[in-house]
């Protein structure tokens, strides 16, 4: 094959990845990340070694704190893993390659905070109305309060229900109902 072809064949290889790269980037906000660490983590996924900071910043024209803050959001999000190579002083990260891995640790990581904030408001709540219902002579507020009292419990259930779900995710037990895809 001749050089300029070869040349050309590259080109339209890293043409394609950072297409998709873009993608990533763009889409990541489904899952509260910014699209600059969206890229941090296209770069590593297409990554064949794994990279320092050093590198990621090269890779990324981003400053070096930025990169560290993008590692560790996405290291929280169990999306990159720190690793080691003998002879490499330097931290390197890669990838986590099992998305699926990914999407339920963020899942449930994200769905199980604002979940549990959720059920503690919701007895929170419970507790109040009920010694204000019980301590009010105003039967139009004792009305209303047993009203909203319901929707605290039908809302209580969802979030109970809800953290169930957050388990199966959790847990990879969600694969035994909907299989990954191979």
């Amino acid at each position: 094959m001749p050089e300029e072809n070869k040349t050309k064949d590259w080109e339209e290889y890293e043409e394609t990845i950072e297409r998709f790269i873009q993608v990533i980037a763009k889409n990541m906000n489904l899952y509260g990340i910014t699209s600059s660490i969206g890229r941090l983590y296209g770069v590593l996924y297409f990554s064949d070694e794994p990279m320092t900071l050093d590198d990621m910043r090269d890779a990324l024209e981003m400053s070096k704190t930025s990169m560290s803050t993008g590692v560790r959001t996405l290291a929280d999000m169990k999306m990159v893993e720190s690793t080691f190579k003998r002879g490499i002083r330097k931290d390197l990260y890669e990838s986590e390659e099992d998305w699926y891995k990914s999407f339920t640790a963020l899942f449930g990581n994200r769905w199980r905070k604002q979940t549990e904030t959720n059920i503690e408001e919701a007895e929170e709540s419970l507790i109040k109305l009920q010694s204000l219902q019980e301590s009010t002579s105003d039967e139009t507020l004792k009305e209303k309060i047993e009203a909203d009292i319901e929707k605290l419990y039908f809302a209580k259930n969802y979030y109970e229900w809800l953290m169930k779900f957050i388990k199966v995710m959790e847990s990879g037990e969600i694969f035994n109902y909907i299989p990954k895809n191979k």
